[in-house]
């Protein structure tokens, strides 16, 4: 375990996520994913009645289509357990997200189309999940593919607009700092000194 042994303690609450990432027959990019929040203890809900332990207070999903761009092209949401029996009311605005890029402007795209009353609390942020699941599925297949074209290519030969493009992930997080070894060795002429 890599955190250290923790003291005693009870378990009340787990929230999981479950996120997967499809490359789908028709050439699109599927990303599926699924919120559920379960308490340890048994509890009383105004619109559900007795709520057993481990059963989930919150059991939600998303399904999002996407081009090779990260354009959205469909979204389909479903909310199988809630505490109000209203919440599943919301799902069908998540179709607002159709037309809208995950990338730069993301968030705020996402408050815009179904942030407060037009959406639900939960599956918004799934959606943050969910891009980083479509990050790591669309481009990791897609370098892997590059891969073997390059393999397959001369190797004097270069992909056209390799070097000349900035890297989308270039200063996103640690690893790809402009100034890291991870930059120096992956893209050498966008790498500089500190």
């Amino acid at each position: 375990m890599p955190l250290s042994s923790p003291v005693n303690r009870q378990l009340l609450h787990a929230r999981n996520i479950t996120c997967l990432g499809f490359y789908r027959d028709d050439g699109l990019w599927g990303i599926e994913g699924r919120l559920t929040d379960k308490k340890d203890y048994s509890f009383e809900n105004e619109n559900r009645g007795q709520v057993d332990a481990g059963e989930p207070v919150h059991d939600m999903w998303l399904r999002v289509t996407l081009n090779d761009n990260l354009l959205i092209t469909n979204v389909e949401a479903s909310t199988d357990a809630s505490p109000y029996t209203i919440c599943p009311d919301i799902t069908k605005n998540f179709s607002r997200l159709k037309g809208i890029t995950i990338g730069p402007g993301w968030r705020k795209a996402i408050k815009n189309k179904v942030g407060g009353i037009h959406g639900c609390t939960h599956l918004v942020e799934l959606l943050g999940p969910i891009a980083t699941t479509a990050y790591q599925t669309i481009f990791s297949e897609k370098a892997q593919i590059l891969k073997k074209a390059k393999s397959s290519e001369s190797k004097t030969k270069t992909v056209a607009g390799e070097e000349r493009n900035k890297p989308r992930l270039l200063n996103t997080c640690h690893a790809f700092n402009e100034s890291s070894s991870v930059v120096k060795k992956r893209w050498p002429n966008f790498y500089k000194l500190k």
